[in-house]
């Protein structure tokens, strides 16, 4: 008996050898942040957001994700995902780029410091200011229903705003462009209520606006405000293509 559990503990050590493995350990961990942009313009009836691209290091990270917490002035956001541990089996060496916009929600006046992933080798730094908002519950500024941010040509600095308002009894009253003098231009379609009855009907449009060269960055984020609080965001080469 004791030359079979001497055999049998033998086998099962081999086991490994033979081709078998323990199943992958998943477990969440911190991910590489490139970089944060911090509209301007946000007051105290706004949804802040702010957007953050970075990248997986490579095939076992999975899912990325933002867990957000405001306390004394700061904004400590968290970029993690999950990443699968294979033991001794390969992960594909590829990085995948990420972009997380971070909803951060409404935020009393004042100047915030944002800090993604701080105390880690990827930590970021930026800034975001609110300010008191002028309107009452009566003067609310509706913005377009903007569901989509079209470049009009490649070598032109024309940006298109397209989609579809619920009535047409607002008719566009301006586009406002605010930014934060690095790397975000926040665009506000503004509009204005010409009849008081609204009869439900959805009303395409296309508006067009120029993106400003106030900015030096390369790369600049258009965060557009839209009618249900929401923003739809995208990036603008803000470099001529052939220089």
């Amino acid at each position: 008996m004791k030359l079979f559990n001497n055999a049998l503990w033998t086998a099962l050590a081999l086991v490994p050898a033979l081709g078998f493995t323990a199943l992958p350990n998943t477990f969440e961990t911190s991910i590489p942040v490139e970089h944060v942009y911090s509209p301007a313009g946000f007051d105290t009836n706004d949804n802040a957001e702010i957007a953050i691209t970075g990248y997986l290091p490579n095939l076992c990270y999975k899912a990325p994700k933002s867990v957000v917490t405001v306390k004394n002035g700061k904004i400590a956001v968290a970029m993690k995902a999950n990443r699968k541990d294979n033991g001794l089996a390969f992960c594909v060496n590829i990085k995948i780029p990420y972009v997380e916009y971070v909803n951060i929600g409404v935020l009393d006046k004042g100047p915030y410091v944002v800090a993604v992933n701080e105390s880690t080798q990827w930590e970021k730094f930026s800034n975001l200011n609110i300010i008191e908002s002028r309107n009452n519950a009566n003067e609310e500024i509706v913005y377009a229903n903007v569901d989509k941010v079209v470049r009009a040509d490649d070598d032109s600095r024309k940006v298109l705003l397209q989609g579809y308002n619920p009535s047409d009894c607002f008719e566009l009253k301006e586009i406002v462009i605010k930014d934060n003098g690095t790397d975000t231009y926040s665009i506000l379609p503004t509009m204005k209520q010409v009849r008081t009855h609204c009869p439900k009907k959805m009303i395409p449009f296309t508006y067009e606006f120029e993106v400003p060269q106030n900015l030096e960055a390369d790369k600049v984020l258009l965060h557009v405000r839209v009618m249900d609080g929401r923003s739809v965001n995208t990036f603008f080469n803000n470099k001529p293509l052939f220089e």
